[in-house]
């Protein structure tokens, strides 16, 4: 068993938390984030931390289901190509599934679309014991939606409600669920992985020309992109007003993959163990009981050794 970081793993760790989170304390200018940090170290040394950190939070994913007291949530947001899907895969990789879950919102249904906007995440949200991550989440209502109207017009919102304070009055809704949610045991966590617009066009490249990753394109990919500094100008605004010491923001440099996973889990890592996780205790009658049942069953596996051997 694992034990909590040691002081020197958690400084080691705060390099590549602290200078990325953004908690609503002070003014917020997203292009003051760059895209292309390495954290002063190479990939080869990147690597090392992100195999360190995927031991620790498969440690830490452990006992948050054993304890099952806490739940975590999980939000990665970013422009197409910025490489959330690779992000969650690598980080969460050698975790035990049964405690991880993966939710991703595309185009709301008829279904969802009867309901407010919140009302799928909502019964989307980990268990206690959990851990929830959304690919993408209730923020892009904040944003597709922000960046065409003509989207917002088909959510069946009664015309007087839909004013020129909506995205204000979203923020704020969303910052009181959030704010719920932690009041009763839901650590939230958001990422935003920052890629440059250049390095972008260098990953849709990639995926053009290589057969494999042909699937991943689409035309739209490339419609969205002729929407950037409105986009930009969407997260700028969402950030500001949505981060709080309760549920930051991570702005993730994500140019280089390598460093926003190092990023990503170094943050879940050091935000676990803050909780200070740990197996259930058993009680003196408990741990007699098993005292008992143990005797019986070495005593029982003696007895069928014993008849194998007369046999013989």
């Amino acid at each position: 068993m694992s034990k909590k970081l040691s002081p020197s793993a958690s400084d080691e760790l705060k390099p590549y938390v602290a200078p990325f989170r953004f908690d609503g304390t002070g003014e917020f200018h997203l292009k003051s984030y760059p895209t292309a940090e390495r954290g002063g170290i190479d990939k080869d040394a990147g690597g090392k931390i992100i195999e360190a950190n995927r031991t620790r939070l498969n440690d830490y994913q452990e006992k948050l289901y054993a304890q099952d007291r806490w739940s975590l949530l999980l939000i990665f947001q970013g422009m197409d190509a910025a490489g959330k899907d690779s992000a969650i895969k690598s980080v969460f990789e050698g975790v035990n599934p049964q405690g991880c879950e993966v939710a991703s919102f595309k185009q709301p249904s008829t279904k969802e679309l009867d309901h407010d906007y919140m009302w799928r995440a909502m019964t989307a949200l980990p268990e206690r014991g959990r851990i929830g991550i959304f690919n993408r989440s209730y923020y892009e209502e904040c944003l597709i939606v922000r960046v065409h109207p003509e989207v917002l017009a088909k959510q069946k919102m009664p015309k007087p409600l839909v004013t020129k304070n909506i995205w204000r009055e979203r923020f704020e809704d969303i910052s009181a669920i959030e704010r719920y949610l932690t009041r009763n045991g839901t650590v939230i966590l958001k990422f935003f992985l920052n890629v440059s617009k250049e390095e972008q066009r260098r990953r849709f490249l990639d995926r053009l020309e290589e057969p494999a990753k042909n699937w991943k394109f689409s035309m739209a990919d490339i419609s969205e992109r002729g929407l950037w500094a409105k986009y930009q100008a969407a997260y700028q605004d969402m950030i500001h007003h949505t981060a709080t010491k309760d549920a930051p923001w991570h702005i993730v440099p994500a140019d280089h993959k390598w460093f926003a996973r190092v990023v990503i889990g170094s943050t879940i890592v050091s935000a676990l163990e803050k909780l200070d996780l740990k197996f259930p205790e058993v009680d003196k009658a408990e741990k007699s009981e098993f005292k008992r049942i143990r005797d019986a069953l070495l005593t029982e596996g003696k007895g069928a050794a014993e008849k194998v051997t007369a046999k013989t």
